[in-house]
């Protein structure tokens, strides 16, 4: 942090002090303007705010493996403390008994968490990471499991009375980046956090209902679904313990799955607690979605179209008469005439519209869709709180869009091939 120091002169009077005093103020007042705005300026996106998700991997991990071995020196007493981690890590994943030489063979690494090494001894905790392929042999085919569709997570973590996601980097959202999801029957998307991460996934999107904007969301990460990993945490008194209520919600009406407790002993176990917590969520999670619950909501779907029973009743009694005088209608030659309707060609054109919530977005395209002429209409850049922008699908010319707009109650600016709609 930068100082400002300046010197002045001993003062003769209480009012040359009272004056040193309020020039001081008005300096302190006038820096601390300045960075404000400065940080208003840059604090929307800039900074380190994201921490990038290890890169998925197929392999099964298995950590907190506790060894304390002694040997004839350091260098063998830790090869022994590797073979018995192996040792511990296959048995805790449940395999048949096997030789060192077969272990060896499926172990892609080993994870050094913590270690002592001494003149004949090695203390450490350690983790083995399995290749799958490799260890299925010896698994009975279990090495393979089918997986969720994509889903994506938003871990939310509550300190202070303060919600953040991605706006500040924290100790809830690096859990989450450092885990090794191959393993999991979840597929989860982990976004980094970077660039427009942090305004698009934040704590309030969780009370967000508008199927519209979720769809927008997933499709830029490439989900299917969402799910909320949330972590709140009240520290009983400084440098004392920690105690942790995780919540597991899914999808876009903030379902609830499941929620517990965990302690940490104070602010240096609670790496280990947030670790074990998301380890537990991930259970859980994996647990709905077993049980049927976690599946995307298909509501979310683009091609979800409610139809009424009477309405669906009506369009099958058509299809059925189509098929039937198909063959009639085949051998017929019909002659054009002046009542002969051509078909126009359908046009993709650009129209903008101001959103000033995602209300706004909703309530634009629905109406856009409706008017006549169109055949799709569908967001290409959302700014709440500016100008989005829609591709509509109209069949017909660019006039022809703007008039039937008008039609609609909207005010239409028109500018070569882009229009733009107000209220």
């Amino acid at each position: 942090m930068n100082t400002i120091a300046s010197t002045l002169r001993p003062a003769t009077s209480r009012i040359s002090r009272h004056k040193a005093a309020l020039l001081g103020v008005a300096l302190g007042a006038t820096l601390v303007a300045g960075f404000a705005a400065r940080d208003v300026l840059v604090a929307q996106v800039a900074g380190e705010r994201g921490i990038a998700p290890l890169a998925t991997s197929t392999d099964i991990e298995i950590h907190g493996i506790k060894v304390d071995v002694t040997a004839k020196s350091a260098e063998e007493a830790r090869e022994e403390g590797w073979k018995e981690a192996q040792r511990a890590a296959w048995a805790r994943l449940g395999g048949p008994k096997i030789s060192d030489s077969q272990l060896d063979s499926i172990v892609s690494a080993i994870v050094v968490d913590s270690e002592q090494i001494g003149y004949r001894r090695y203390i450490a905790t350690l983790g083995v990471i399995f290749d799958r392929s490799r260890a299925s042999q010896f698994m009975g085919g279990d090495g393979e499991r089918s997986r969720s569709a994509p889903m994506l997570l938003v871990p939310v973590l509550n300190s202070g009375g303060v919600h953040t996601v991605y706006e500040i980097r924290n100790a809830w959202q690096r859990t989450w980046a450092e885990y090794q999801p191959g393993g999991s029957a979840i597929d989860y998307v982990r976004p980094s956090g970077a660039g427009a991460d942090s305004l698009l996934l934040t704590f309030g999107q969780e009370g967000r209902r508008s199927r519209t904007w979720w769809r927008n969301i997933l499709d830029d990460f490439g989900a299917a679904d969402v799910i909320f990993a949330i972590a709140h945490l009240e520290r009983q008194w400084p440098g004392g313990p920690v105690k942790g209520t995780f919540t597991a919600r899914y999808g876009p009406d903030n379902r609830l799955i499941a929620s517990f407790m965990m302690t940490a002993q104070d602010d240096e176990a609670l790496p280990a607690m947030l670790e074990k917590a998301r380890n537990r969520l991930n259970t859980v999670f994996t647990g709905a979605l077993r049980d049927g619950l976690l599946k995307p909501d298909p509501t979310l779907a683009l091609d979800s179209v409610d139809i009424a029973p009477a309405i669906q009743a009506l369009l099958e009694q058509a299809r059925k008469a189509e098929k039937q005088n198909a063959g009639d209608s085949a051998t017929a030659v019909t002659m054009p005439d002046s009542t002969t309707v051509i078909p126009q060609v359908v046009t993709s054109f650009t129209v903008q519209f101001a959103t000033p919530d995602a209300g706004a977005v909703d309530s634009a395209l629905a109406s856009v869709r409706g008017t006549a002429g169109v055949r799709g209409a569908a967001t290409t850049s959302i700014a709440l709180g500016g100008t989005s922008i829609m591709s509509v699908s109209y069949a017909g010319d660019i006039d022809g869009l703007a008039a039937a707009l008008r039609a609609r109650g909207w005010q239409v600016a028109q500018g070569g091939s882009v229009l733009r709609i107000s209220r």
